[in-house]
């Protein structure tokens, strides 16, 4: 009887190809969308979890509470792990560590740019990495080693064995390579090209060990199993007040492994979520996607329950039961939802490489995976459930003697789910589509904000020793040449804030006064090069005056409530130190560009930097300007390769995570759309054929064509009007919820749901007419020659 069943199923496919290819095609395209969006979230999900401790393992963070506004910072002081591992007997591991930064390695003539963290030497007892050669634990207790990622090593040697091999950083001191790993797979919060240790004979390493106010290094602990981590957090804000006994803003907490990639956003010191509200969102995306298909596949059963009614009534009469009935019915939507999901297997397979070029991701089709085939399975078997489930237990309720005899009638009350199941459709439809260009608009409108200077036509070059020795000579080679207009050095890049301070003091400093700082240092000619406008005074000018001078931004005066800021002596440092305030800048933004500028000090500094920017010259060509730059930064500098960066498309970085979401929905709304003109495409046909007759009658005793066409189409566009009406207040709702997460956002306006409505209403009227035409046009002779 099975075997019967399956025949009788492949039959009717195959009979009715028009509806077995329309429904093969939107399943297939949903189950694509959903596998597609279930690799990406699996691969969020799975960040860290490749490390043995991965439950175990904590960050230490701070709130610091500035009374104006709760800043929650990773920086810590250096010796909180040595202080917590010899303190406290709960705690397993306590590590210490870098930011992942950039450092040159120099093997014999080749010079690499790599990035590396230095940590302390209980690293490899708490993160688990993929050992290829040599013992990391080991490695990491000699100050004069270096362990190298597999990628790294075979750049510097080639094919041959790195182990004990020397390898020169920054042309400064030399390391012997220990050990090998593989490279940090990519759902790894901690990246790195190689690692090292602290070297604590280093005079300034020897002197942070005893520092405990500035904050520059991250630090990790593992409980022992079963350890009270609330005791634990009371433990750390005990020990860090101990040796700091001037910090009232600080509060300590640690934070689990499992929340660092998925819930990294922190607003007032409470967490806000981050990534996991983007898994959420797709997750929906992907289920809605599928969703609408199978609504189609019920949509186009239920449309075609006509041609069907007899074939039940002699099945019925013939002595078949409904459940027999209704298991053929749900085979019948099996079948299909097999036959689409190995075509979105295929169409999987072909389309990962450009879906991990949209997502930056190395997504690889997971055939060796038993919980991908475990998913796949749940998927076709749900999908073939949910479409065929209307259907079948519609189809298998018909009256076998009504059938038979010809009087089956659909009625007005059969069609009324199938009306339902569109406005549900093009509800979500509409809903995706205005999301999209909410999104879209939301980010142009940030990207179009004043930022305080031009980005455009501005490269930096990364400082070196050798390029602070030889700025000034730098600086009039590039000047001479004609293709630069100015040059300036800084003590962080222009798109990023490196340091973080307390508030200076000054008269009528009220006493609560705890205001959170941006810092930055930089050399003569900061506006000129960035193109930073000034509210007042001036810039620095490179007299022995400036060293005790500092501008501020306009937020830090209207913040400290200054009237007349140029003049004012503000007292920094330790031990305080006094500076005049020279000038007064616009807010410039450097961190996120979806919030408010932070009050900035610029200070003067002409020893130093991390950073040379270089303005070129409006119309030169960029390509022209960088051989110039290489040339001259190769001869006064030549331990170190020359690397360049445009500041327009760092700044562009800031918007990845937006563009991204833009896209995928972007994407993701074009096939829903798609997946319902295909369903509105069937139902329109269905709808013809049904009232084939009708149209003929109606032709003979004089309706034209548009009139024939607004008669079919009137049903389909009132159904998308409702699902407007309906759309329009959740859409509005769950967006301006979403855009509340942004300090500077847009407004909704009704006019983007009516340009949206009107869309849909005219791709509906587009689809349906394209269906109705050929019956309008066609000789009613041939709708009416067997009556």
């Amino acid at each position: 009887m099975f075997r019967n069943y399956i025949k009788i199923a492949w039959r009717n496919l195959f009979r009715n190809k028009g509806f077995s290819i329309t429904n093969l095609l939107g399943l297939t395209i949903g189950m694509t969308c959903t596998l597609l969006i279930f690799l990406w979230v699996k691969d969020e999900l799975s960040y860290n979890k490749f490390h043995k401790n991965y439950k175990d393992i904590y960050q230490v963070i701070a709130n610091r509470d500035f009374k104006n506004q709760m800043f929650t910072d990773h920086n810590m002081v250096l010796p909180l792990a040595k202080s917590l591992q010899e303190t406290y007997p709960q705690i397993k591991n306590a590590v210490v560590s870098t930011y992942n930064d950039q450092h040159i390695l120099a093997v014999g003539d080749k010079k690499l740019s790599k990035s590396g963290i230095t940590v302390s030497d209980r690293f490899f007892d708490m993160f688990t990495w993929q050992v290829i050669a040599g013992n990391p634990s080991r490695a990491i207790k000699d100050p004069k080693s270096i362990i190298l990622t597999s990628s790294t090593a075979h750049a510097l040697f080639g094919n041959d064995d790195p182990i004990n091999k020397i390898v020169r950083v920054d042309n400064n001191y030399d390391q012997k390579v220990s050990a090998v790993l593989a490279d940090p797979p990519g759902n790894s919060s901690i990246r790195f090209d190689f690692v090292q240790s602290f070297n604590y004979s280093d005079p300034y390493i020897k002197k942070a060990m005893n520092e405990w106010v500035n904050s520059s290094w991250q630090v990790y602990v593992q409980p022992v199993p079963g350890a009270n981590l609330a005791q634990l957090t009371k433990n750390i804000n005990e020990l860090k007040r101990q040796h700091d006994i001037y910090d009232h803003v600080s509060s300590y907490f640690i934070f689990p492994m499992s929340k660092w990639r998925l819930f990294s956003d922190f607003k007032n010191g409470k967490n806000a979520g981050g990534m996991i509200e983007y898994v959420r969102l797709f997750s929906i995306i992907g289920i809605i996607i599928l969703l609408i298909a199978c609504v189609n596949f019920m949509n186009l059963s239920t449309a075609r329950s006509e041609k069907r009614a007899k074939e039940v009534g002699i099945r019925k009469t013939l002595g078949s039961e409904k459940y027999q009935l209704v298991f053929q019915f749900f085979l019948e939507s099996m079948i299909l939802a097999v036959i689409a999901f190995i075509c979105s297997l295929i169409t999987l397979y072909f389309l990962l490489p450009s879906f991990n070029l949209l997502v930056d991701k190395k997504l690889e089709f997971p055939y060796n995976e038993v919980r991908f085939w475990q998913v796949s399975i749940i998927i076709v078997l749900l999908t073939g459930m949910i479409a065929g489930s209307y259907p079948a237990l519609y189809l298998s309720s018909f009256n076998p003697v009504k059938t038979l005899k010809g009087t089956f009638l659909v009625g007005r009350k059969a069609a009324l789910p199938r009306h339902v199941l569109v406005v549900a459709q093009f509800m979500i439809s509409i809903l995706l589509i205005s999301a999209t260009i909410i999104i879209y608009q939301q980010i142009e409108f940030v990207k179009n904000r004043d930022i305080g200077y031009d980005p455009n036509n501005l490269i930096s070059v990364p400082s070196s020793p050798d390029t602070d020795k030889n700025f000034s000579a730098i600086k009039n080679d590039l000047l001479k040449s004609g293709l630069f207009t100015s040059v300036t050095r800084t003590g962080s890049p222009i798109t990023q804030i490196q340091w973080r301070s307390g508030p200076p003091n000054w008269n009528g400093k009220p006493k609560d006064a705890m205001i959170i700082f941006s810092c930055m240092s930089t050399d003569v000619d900061l506006a000129k090069t960035m193109g930073i406008k000034f509210e007042s005074g001036r810039d620095f000018s490179g007299l022995p005056i400036d060293s005790s001078s500092v501008i501020l931004n306009k937020t830090a005066v209207e913040v400290m409530k200054l009237k007349n800021a140029v003049g004012t002596e503000l007292r920094y440092g330790w031990p305080e130190r006094k500076f005049n305030v020279i000038g007064v800048t616009g807010n410039v933004v450097m961190v996120t560009p979806f919030a408010p500028v932070d009050p900035m000090l610029i200070f003067f500094n002409n020893n130093g930097s991390s950073d040379i920017s270089i303005r070129v010259k409006e119309g030169v060509i960029p390509k022209k300007a960088i051989a110039v730059m290489e040339k001259i930064f190769t001869q006064y500098n030549p331990a170190y390769p020359f690397e360049y960066k445009f500041t327009d498309q760092e700044f562009g970085k800031k918007f990845l995570t937006e563009e991204l979401i833009s896209k995928i929905t972007n994407i993701f709304s074009g096939l829903a759309i798609f997946i319902c003109c295909i369903g509105l495409a069937g139902l329109a046909s269905f709808t013809i054929e049904k009232r084939f007759r009708e149209i003929g009658i109606r032709k003979v005793l004089g309706a034209t064509v548009q009139q024939v066409l607004m008669l079919i189409s009137r049903q389909f566009l009132k159904l998308v009007a409702i699902a407007f009406i309906f759309a329009v207040p959740l859409t509005w709702f769950l967006m301006d919820n979403w855009l509340k997460k942004y300090d500077f956002h847009i407004s909704i306006t009704i006019w983007l749901f009516a340009g949206v409505g009107f869309m849909i209403l005219l791709l509906a009227l587009v689809v349906v007419s394209l269906n109705t035409l050929r019956a309008a046009m066609s000789n009613p002779v041939s709708s009416l020659r067997s009556e």
